[in-house]
């Protein structure tokens, strides 16, 4: 059965750090391109970061540059994002998603989410004081 599951979300306060982790079972993720997406109330889905399958390069939106950090562990078939100087504008439910198989080339704003594949149930990610 082919499934994405992530964990780690939860409250933090602003400045602080979460790691979110997807756990991919069914399919090799090696295969896929991989990215985060969060969807905040009243508000779009929007990309956050992807790890290209094209060329093994990550890209992260503006808003989270400097701050996320997206990496695989190969022999665990898992990603993870590594948040930190966490803001209030943070604050999302959060998902990773997965498209392929291929090498297929990602930007954190391109493909749009309906060209991704799998999808995990998404987890929360509460930042405040």
């Amino acid at each position: 059965q082919v499934q994405l599951v992530e964990s780690g979300g939860g409250a933090v306060q602003p400045g602080g750090s979460l790691r979110l982790s997807c756990t991919a079972s069914g399919f090799r993720l090696d295969d896929y391109s991989v990215a985060w997406f969060r969807q905040a109330p009243g508000k779009e889905r929007e990309g956050v970061s992807c790890l290209s399958s094209s060329n093994g390069l990550t890209d992260h939106a503006d808003s989270v540059k400097d701050r996320f950090t997206l990496y695989t562990d190969r022999s665990k078939n898992m990603v993870y994002l590594q948040m930190n100087s966490l803001k209030p504008e943070d604050t999302a439910v959060y998902y990773c998603a997965a498209r392929g198989p291929g090498r297929l080339y990602c930007r954190a704003d391109a493909p749009s989410e309906h060209e991704y594949d799998y999808w995990g149930q998404g987890t929360q990610v509460t930042v405040s004081s």
